[in-house]
């Protein structure tokens, strides 16, 4: 079996008075040196889920392996977790820098606590020779955009195993997306880094992720290498009438004609057109259909 990245078995985490649940029994696993899209709404979990692989909370239920490792030792400061924080990089959402430092100690701090791995080279070419940005300007006045680029920098630099990335491209513009994306990709094809992206742009990890891990609820809804999960669907347009025998995911009427996603490929008879769904529209189809049963496909699989 490949080495494994991440792998989560009965994963939950509970909060508040009332047993609310941000993550509900999760069980999957992301193999390693996958570029993994984190799908999925607003609340489904994906900024938790990528807390608890960087170490940052504790789960309630289950257990939860990075690289080998436990993350949750890291945050408790184990000797159990000596060298699993070297090897993992994460940026939160809201890219906490020391806005007191400028850019040039930003990075020489990255340098210190990374001694061993720092590839100075790849921060400065993000930040000075791609970004343009003056190594003497301070943190505290950068632009959320800039302040991403310094914190990818401080990312890439470290030349991790595993890369966890919460919304990283938000607030850039589509040209700078697409020049630190083709960075990330080309970190990934170079060095097998394994990363894992949440974004809501879903074109965007189309073209980018070979792994997708959906989320949806709390829930993993889909889960697996990103063709082998389209291909486990079809996308059927035909007259309103019954739908062949297959699981069917969703479906809609426009006027006279009914369009459904199911799933299982192949020729269907009854006269219906069948195409191959793009991923954007395969996870929409998830989405919209809570009740839908779940798909991993075997390298997501844990073992019992």
């Amino acid at each position: 079996m490949t080495a494994t990245a991440i792998e989560a078995n009965g994963l939950g985490l509970g909060y508040g008075r009332r047993g609310r649940r941000a993550l509900d029994d999760c069980s999957f696993r992301v193999p390693a040196g996958r570029v993994c899209a984190l799908a999925g709404p607003n609340g489904a979990g994906k900024s938790t889920l990528l807390a608890l692989a960087a170490g940052l909370l504790r789960p309630t239920d289950g257990t939860l392996r990075v690289l080998g490792g436990t993350p949750s030792d890291v945050r408790a400061g184990t000797s159990r977790a000596e060298g699993l924080r070297e090897r993992i990089a994460y940026v939160a959402q809201d890219k906490p820098l020391y806005p007191q430092l400028t850019i040039g100690e930003t990075l020489r701090l990255g340098h210190e606590l990374n001694p061993g791995r720092w590839d100075a080279a790849v921060a400065e070419r993000i930040v000075e020779e791609d970004g343009g940005l003056d190594p003497g300007a301070r943190v505290r006045s950068l632009s959320g955009g800039q302040r991403t680029r310094v914190a990818l920098a401080l990312a890439l630099a470290k030349r991790p195993e595993l890369m966890l990335l919460d919304e990283p491209m938000a607030d850039l513009d589509p040209l700078a997306r697409h020049r630190l994306t083709a960075a990330l990709m080309t970190e990934a094809a170079d060095h097998g880094t394994t990363i894992v992206i949440s974004s809501h742009i879903l074109s965007e990890l189309e073209a980018t992720c070979d792994y997708v891990l959906l989320l949806d609820g709390g829930h993993v809804r889909l889960a697996g290498e990103t063709e082998d999960l389209v291909c486990a669907h079809t996308l059927l347009t035909g007259p309103v009438a019954e739908l062949p025998d297959h699981t069917v995911v969703e479906s809609r009427t426009t006027g006279r004609q009914l369009t459904a996603l199911v799933r299982g490929s192949g020729a269907v008879g009854g006269g219906w057109r069948t195409s191959q769904p793009s991923l954007e529209e395969l996870l929409m189809a998830h989405l919209r259909s809570p009740d839908a049963p779940p798909l991993l496909t075997p390298s997501a699989e844990v073992a019992a």
